[in-house]
């Protein structure tokens, strides 16, 4: 199975959302790289052999100014691809000037539907006006977190958001310890929202791969704002598989593969880039 060497880099930690069933922690909801340390994480970037997806996130990417005056301008004159997590909350001039400085180089898109912040019918209007800018092979997806008690109203949104022609992926709530326990009514309409036996494309069911021979940490890593990177999001979690850090030079990629040792795997971008073995595919991976 090919793979898609790929960096899920936390550009930021400012957020202009604060809801109520976030499991980053608000302590970390806070800071960004000055200048200086843009340039550095661009010019490891521009090192990297081969061709990348940059897949960044935050907080919120767009709530740091740097982001689309120092980062995207940058990424643009890189050959890696790009990918984004966001809440759209940025005003559409804004997205117009990313998608015209990177739109060549975009792989995902995936917007979140917060409905504590945003009404749904104006969120897909704004979602379908960026869908119309993007290229057509640049996958767009509306991913929406399972919030316990909503499920019931979100099987209307599903049908919303799929009868506009876009798609969607549900993702089921996490906690710090793992996947929310849902009641046995609540868990039957999560059924209806992801699909009995959903891949890692349809939905996020946070599995475990526990056993599988697993590529993260030689062609996939999580790098945060201070430039410290990890193998994989639990491995940070539980502060192992630490590669080191870009920005002070220390950072080394692993050379093999290791089997997975962890019950969860709270993000579905490792099996949809090719990094777990037999699972998941790389072309229209979509999160």
């Amino acid at each position: 199975m090919q793979r898609q060497p790929t960096i899920e880099w936390q550009t930021n930690g400012i957020c202009n959302y604060d809801c109520s069933y976030c499991i980053q922690s608000k302590k970390f909801r806070q800071g960004h790289p000055s200048d200086e340390e843009i340039e550095k994480f661009l010019a490891f970037f521009a090192n990297l052999q081969g061709k990348w997806e940059i897949k960044m996130s935050g907080g919120e990417p767009f709530a740091f100014k740097g982001f689309m005056d120092k980062i995207i301008p940058g990424l643009a004159k890189l050959p890696h691809n790009i990918s984004i997590l966001t809440n759209l909350s940025v005003p559409l001039s804004i997205l117009d000037k990313f998608v015209s400085l990177v739109g060549d180089k975009l792989s995902v898109v995936s917007v979140s539907l917060h409905l504590e912040y945003v009404q749904a019918n104006e969120f897909i209007d704004k979602v379908k006006t960026l869908r119309g800018w993007l290229k057509p092979e640049t996958a767009l997806v509306i991913n929406n977190v399972l919030v316990p008690n909503t499920l019931e109203k979100l099987l209307d949104i599903k049908k919303l958001v799929e009868s506009s022609g876009l798609k969607y992926f549900p993702q089921v709530m996490k906690t710090k310890h793992g996947v929310f326990p849902y009641t046995e009514v609540d868990q039957s309409l999560v059924v209806q929202l992801t699909g009995k036996n959903p891949t890692a494309k349809q939905a996020n069911l946070a599995p475990s791969y526990r056993g599988l021979l697993c590529w993260t940490g030689v062609e996939y890593f999580v790098l945060d704002q201070q430039g410290h990177a990890w193998a994989c999001r639990t491995g940070k979690r539980f502060q192992e598989g630490y590669l080191g850090n870009v920005l002070a030079d220390t950072f080394k990629l692993k050379s093999l593969p290791m089997p997975c040792k962890y019950d969860i795997c709270p993000c579905t971008v490792p099996a949809n880039r090719g990094m777990i073995e037999g699972i998941g595919i790389v072309n229209r991976h979509e999160d």
